[in-house]
């Protein structure tokens, strides 16, 4: 039984060469919500995604799965938010095929995915009253030349 949804990988070269998870406490987005909204979601987020939170009865919830898929993948990069990938660099979207959720890539985002050789990055997301977490998953092309570290024996 085979059922893979969201882009089947059909290529037996291509592997998962990084993984990264996230858990944000929603109350904290809350109150930095409150005391620095517009200076915080600015420089966080991008004006697609606070149309997006802002537009939702308790926005708070969704800037905080949305943080957590920014740390997840940037986790997974190896980077964590940094010059070589910020905040602004990784953009939260849904799929336009299945409305799953996925991300894009600033331009400085899609130069560090094609040195890496990403083929794809697979994101989940959950949240709850409490927690959001998100987990990044990436999936290299089979081209790529990472040096994976060698294990002690």
């Amino acid at each position: 039984m085979t059922c893979i949804d969201q882009g089947t990988i059909t290529s037996g070269a291509l592997s998962v060469v990084g993984t990264g998870i996230d858990l944000v406490e929603v109350a904290r987005i809350r109150q930095v919500l409150e005391q620095w909204r517009s200076r915080f979601t600015r420089r966080v987020f991008l004006e697609a995604e606070r149309r997006y939170c802002e537009s939702r009865p308790h926005p708070w919830m969704h800037y905080a799965v949305r943080f957590a898929v920014k740390e997840a993948v940037a986790k997974a990069f190896g980077t964590g938010i940094s010059p070589e990938l910020g905040w602004q660099d990784i953009e939260v979207v849904a799929d336009p095929a299945t409305r799953a959720p996925s991300v894009r890539f600033s331009p400085k985002g899609q130069a560090l995915v094609a040195r890496r050789g990403i083929a794809r990055v697979l994101v989940s997301l959950a949240h709850t009253h409490n927690y959001a977490v998100a987990q990044a998953i990436l999936v290299e092309d089979g081209k790529s030349q990472i040096q994976m570290p060698k294990s002690r024996k």
